[in-house]
């Protein structure tokens, strides 16, 4: 019996590689049919009608599973949506982990459609949702602020070059001064565009200089960053938020081995290089919670980079918590890991404290109290 209808897709610039899949209630994956369409409006209906053509039994589920790839995917990610599907969109690296530990060494397009549809077949996988248009302009604008910078960094370094050549060619070194001027140019103008659309919308301007209370924050990094999130919309809690920028921690230990414990960098990575000057303007602040929080990883760590990639992290988690909780900067706020896990309301703590007084009068240990039930934390 067929419990689970699955589409994979392999996206690229030209074209999507198309596989639907089912899962019976004994977890046996079957392919329906497989199909290569233009990656194009018209590919898209064509797409469409060889799904209602081979998902015949509309009450069962049907979830789509799809790589992220640029911007190549979105235009079938919207469109999928906008019918009514169930879409689901991973990193490469998760479906290429997959993969490799359903035992499949081969590697080519067909072959991952198949892959993602057992994937999305097999697995419950998060519904994605498109962000809004001003995250989605807001992400255009700083991306392309990145691109228009790294083009005038490359430009400035070749001038350098030119004006250190024991032969100077005038006209050269003319035109990249030219290039570079015109580059600053298009780079103000960006950044002016940057500001008009952040002070399009009064609410979001507010949390915006919110977030800019921050040591180091600026208009830039603080619209790169909720660009990059899409206002944090999909993240359910901090945890998910440190995978995806890749702040989390991977460790390196097996047995007597011991090797050394690094963040994985799998996430993205512009969220990692616009935070990487803020967090050395926050260090230079004396007496802050970010100096002392560098402080205390390099004495530790006895290295410098770890110092300042901890800082970048709790950067991050302080603008996830100002904009999601819409308040402004405290230098004393709680951890946030704590102000996550801790009890919802005045009720909650009375009850814990009361059931720890309770089995202290006994003289017995909270912890190692099993007699007394468990505690549930209820929201009022």
């Amino acid at each position: 019996m067929i419990v689970k209808y699955s589409l994979g897709l392999d996206v690229s610039s030209k074209d999507i590689k198309a596989c639907l899949a089912t899962i019976d209630n004994e977890q046996r994956v079957k392919v329906k049919s497989s199909k290569t369409i233009t990656n194009t409006q018209k590919g898209m209906h064509e797409l469409l009608a060889w799904i209602e053509k081979w998902y015949s039994d509309l009450e069962i589920p049907l979830s789509v599973c799809m790589e992220a790839t640029g911007v190549y995917h979105e235009n079938c990610a919207y469109f999928l949506y906008d019918k009514g599907f169930n879409v689901s969109i991973v990193l490469p690296n998760k479906a290429k982990k997959y993969l490799q530990a359903i035992g499949i060494k081969s590697k080519n397009d067909s072959i991952d459609a198949k892959g993602l549809a057992q994937m999305g077949a097999e697995q419950k996988l998060e519904v994605w949702e498109p962000m809004g248009m001003f995250y989605y302009e807001l992400r255009v604008l700083t991306r392309q602020h990145q691109s228009l910078k790294e083009s005038l960094t490359a430009e400035q370094s070749r001038l350098h070059a030119a004006n250190a050549a024991s032969r100077q060619i005038n006209f050269e070194i003319k035109q990249i001064k030219s290039h570079i001027n015109f580059l600053e140019k298009q780079v103000e103008k960006l950044e002016a565009e940057i500001k008009r659309l952040i002070h399009s919308d009064e609410t979001l301007k507010k949390k915006f200089e919110k977030v800019m209370k921050l040591h180091g924050i600026s208009y830039l990094s603080s619209a790169t960053i909720i660009a990059e999130t899409g206002g944090f919309l999909l993240f359910k809690n901090y945890k998910q938020l440190v995978s995806y920028a890749g702040y989390d921690v991977i460790e390196n230990q097996s047995g007597q081995h011991v090797g050394k414990t690094k963040i994985s960098k799998k996430g993205n990575s512009r969220i990692r290089r616009i935070l990487h000057m803020p967090s050395l303007t926050a260090i230079g602040k004396q007496d802050t919670t970010f100096n002392q929080l560098y402080r205390r990883v390099v004495e530790r760590s006895g290295v410098k980079m770890k110092g300042i990639v901890a800082v970048q992290k709790k950067l991050l988690l302080m603008i996830y918590y100002i904009w999601t909780k819409d308040i402004d900067y405290n230098p004393n706020f709680r951890n946030i890991q704590e102000e996550e896990q801790a009890p919802s309301s005045p009720l909650s703590i009375t009850v814990i404290k009361k059931a720890t007084q309770s089995a202290a009068s006994q003289g017995r240990h909270p912890a190692s109290n099993h007699s007394m039930p468990p505690l549930r934390l209820v929201k009022v």
